[in-house]
């Protein structure tokens, strides 16, 4: 799912226009246009993203994660690694089999033990 497409459907299904939801939010319009259509100038901040959220009734870290963001309480975890991450990310770009076995394992491990 691409964050823009995901924001306007879901900001049409609750029936808001554009201008609607941008002054719930307190941004300009214009700037949600671009977020729509995948153009901002600039990436939406964390807050911003966990407002739409919020307003669209959207899980926030994913929408958070499609905004090509990482949720600040990640942060602490990538810094303490941040010398085995790209080998992380590289290993699972080249090796789709590889990336789709870890995935699935975080699936099981969350059904076994969630937080």
């Amino acid at each position: 799912m691409d964050f823009g497409i995901l924001i306007k459907e879901a900001r049409k299904q609750k029936g808001y226009t554009q201008r609607d939801l941008a002054k719930k939010l307190g941004i300009d319009f214009t700037y949600l246009s671009k977020l729509e259509n995948n153009r901002p100038d600039y990436a939406p901040k964390e807050e911003l993203i966990r407002k739409l959220a919020d307003c669209l009734d959207l899980e926030e870290n994913e929408l958070i994660f499609l905004a090509g963001r990482i949720p600040s309480e990640d942060e602490d975890l990538i810094k303490q690694h941040y010398q085995n991450m790209p080998l992380l990310f590289r290993r699972m770009r080249e090796n789709p089999e590889f990336a789709t076995k870890i995935f699935q394992q975080a699936k099981i491990m969350e059904k076994k033990c969630p937080l």
